[in-house]
């Protein structure tokens, strides 16, 4: 019987250290997620460069294209990601990749008009050493009543 309990005892402290550790990880996802919107507002080319993985795909309503033309575009700011009102976050964690679903209304300025979209965005992050680096981003156009599923 003591044996079992110490079992038990065991299995809830490991789950629990799992939860705290993955509930960081999320967290962490989270806040990068939100720091990136950012750095495209301010066109922060720097800190995306070091964000982006060198084998980064971005997908947009208007065409695909990889890390050196995605930082092109936003260096130039021939699509401007003015805002990003971020209205809902998912992350969910699978060893060392972060898979980060928000729900978001984008103000952007696409040649020379500022157009107001609401998308759900699909950012795949990778653990490299101890940072985490963003494979693919992807727009996905919805409707207002849209929700992610938690």
């Amino acid at each position: 019987m003591k044996k079992s309990i110490i079992g038990v005892f065991f299995v809830l402290i490991s789950a629990q250290v799992s939860f705290a550790q993955n509930s960081a990880a999320e967290n962490e996802i989270k806040d990068l997620s939100k720091n990136k919107w950012q750095w495209m507002a301010d066109k922060n080319v720097e800190k995306l460069a070091t964000l982006f993985h060198d084998k980064s795909k971005f997908v947009h309503m208007s065409g695909t294209w990889k890390k050196d033309e995605e930082l092109d575009i936003i260096k130039t700011g021939s699509i401007w990601y003015k805002k990003a009102d971020v209205k809902d976050v998912a992350v969910e964690i699978v060893d060392d990749t972060a898979i980060a679903w928000s729900r978001i209304t984008l103000t952007a300025l696409v040649r020379g008009n500022d157009v107001v979209t609401e998308f759900t965005v699909t950012e795949v992050y990778k653990k490299q050493k101890k940072e985490w680096k963003l494979l693919a981003l992807t727009f996905s156009s919805v409707r207002d009543t849209h929700t992610i599923k938690h």
